[in-house]
């Protein structure tokens, strides 16, 4: 935006009879501007907080692209080209979620397979030795994944798309086997259908009705 310089014509000087009222309203016209800076200041730094704020939230997230496939889609008039962004987004500390995006662009795929995964998160429960507490089957198409806890030490034992959703999980000693399709999508879906069951101790033995010392036994 462009900003123009009003010009001050002969007229519109004024008389000596009302330099005064001018000049009041200069100081008026001052007070408003110092207020208004005032404002503006005081809302900017608002601004940058909540900016700093999102900023640190978004922080938190790790996204990682996991496949990226050119797909076309059959119309009146033809073929409509599109790329199809397979993404998982995890904060490393319990949280990640699984999501698919596309557009006519690889930017604009991607960034609504982040929106989209941050739509569907899953919590998962993390023991002291970021692992998971029991084993867990997932099952999403043709593809089926069993993860198992591991000693301390062991590390992510996984594969593919599975592997990623683990990571950005948070889980550092875990087990994983992939069976059936290879599909990174499906893999990943499975994965997170696995994640999701999971239970730790405590919350087993409020379903049961049970003391959590006869869980152990």
């Amino acid at each position: 935006m462009t900003e123009t310089n009003d010009q001050v014509l002969s007229n519109d000087i004024p008389a000596a009879s009302d330099v005064p009222a001018a000049a009041e309203g200069q100081q008026e016209r001052r007070g408003g501007r110092g207020e208004g800076r005032g404002g503006d200041r005081r809302g900017g730094g608002r601004g940058r907080d909540n900016r700093r704020g999102g900023q640190e939230r978004d922080s938190e997230w790790q996204e990682r692209v996991v496949q990226i496939r050119r797909v076309s889609k059959t119309v009146k008039g033809g073929k409509k080209m599109s790329f199809r962004a397979i993404v998982i987004v995890g904060n490393e500390r319990g949280q990640v979620g699984v999501g698919v995006g596309k557009a006519g662009d690889v930017i604009g795929a991607v960034r609504k397979g982040v929106a989209d995964g941050k739509k569907h998160l899953v919590k998962v429960p993390l023991t002291r030795h970021n692992s998971i507490p029991t084993i867990s089957n997932g099952r999403d198409g043709a593809a089926s994944v069993l993860i198992r806890p591991a000693a301390p030490g062991t590390g992510v034992i996984a594969g593919g798309s599975i592997r990623t959703v683990l990571e950005l999980a948070g889980i550092k000693n875990v087990l994983a086997k992939r069976l059936g399709s290879k599909t990174p999508l499906n893999n990943a879906r499975a994965a997170m259908e696995a994640l999701s069951a999971l239970r730790t101790h405590k919350e087993t033995a409020k379903e049961r009705g049970i003391s959590l010392e006869q869980i152990y036994s």
